[in-house]
């Protein structure tokens, strides 16, 4: 586990994974409201096994970042987490390709950030993203986030996202969420309004979305709404735009019976791409 301290002074954790070899290219994963790096390590290692330099960030309030847990200062914060990790990438190596995952609700930031940080990766990986949700917090708590935002912005509620089976169908796995102790399950007043915030901000920002886009969705996701998702992504300009949808599949990848099926569609996509990616020196 490493750390990067961004501008207003935290520490944020991130795992990191050498390519093997000269590297082809650099995956940037951003994980979901829920889950954290530790989930998907199995997938790092298979991408830097394939000569792929992985960085997997913790998103701060997350994870391993215990400080303010749950928390965020703003979603505009939580864009600019992730361009102060890629900006010195880009420096440091300006030739290497750089490709930005985005799973689940980390979707939203990685999409978001080619309106507020553009050009700072080359494809965006969008795995079962969190764009259309199909579970939220009832009406009577949106109610009591949206008071408390007012006069306790700190209120921890509920992450409605307490059974496992939401996320795999793998009894090892549904296990392993459930005892997780780095999950998180409950998130600030304030987190609840920036994610609504930043649900608001990807309205404008999905005309700026013009970089190489792959869409990995989940056929039984009951997290996210797979046709929704589908014309949300169909609203980018890109024009290379590539989706695969699994038979059977459930809502994290990662947690499937043979991850090795979206992990080859996964490293095709990278492989092309960081053949075809010309980044100005």
């Amino acid at each position: 586990m490493k750390t990067y301290t961004v501008s207003d002074g935290y520490r944020c954790h991130y795992r990191d994974y050498p390519a093997a070899g000269s590297p082809r290219g650099r995956v940037v994963f951003v994980h979901g409201i829920q889950s954290h790096a530790g989930w998907y390590e199995y997938s790092c290692r298979r991408l830097s096994e394939a000569g792929f330099t992985v960085s997997f960030l913790d998103r701060r309030g997350s994870g391993q970042n215990s400080e303010a847990r749950g928390d965020t200062p703003s979603f505009r914060r939580l864009l600019d987490d992730i361009a102060e990790f890629l900006r010195p990438l880009r420096q440091q190596e300006p030739t290497l390709p750089i490709f930005l995952g985005g799973i689940s609700w980390g979707g939203k930031p990685v999409t978001a950030l080619q309106r507020r940080h553009p050009g700072l990766c080359d494809g965006l990986a969008l795995l079962c993203p969190g764009f259309c949700p199909q579970v939220r917090p009832s009406r009577k708590e949106r109610l009591g986030i949206i008071w408390s935002r007012l006069v306790s912005p700190r209120r921890l509620f509920a992450v409605p996202l307490s059974d496992p089976q939401l996320f795999t169908a793998t009894p090892r796995w549904q296990a392993f969420i459930r005892e997780d102790p780095l999950s998180l399950r409950q998130a600030t007043a304030r987190f609840f309004v920036e994610s609504v915030r930043l649900d608001l901000y990807l309205r404008f920002a999905t005309s700026h979305v013009r970089l190489p886009v792959l869409l990995l969705l989940a056929e039984h996701d009951r997290i996210i709404d797979n046709a929704r998702t589908r014309a949300f992504v169909n609203r980018f300009p890109a024009a290379d735009k590539e989706v695969h949808e699994y038979a059977g599949a459930h809502h994290t990848l990662e947690f499937e019976d043979n991850p090795e099926i979206f992990l080859a569609d996964l490293l095709r996509w990278l492989e092309r791409r960081a053949g075809r990616v010309s980044v100005p020196v």
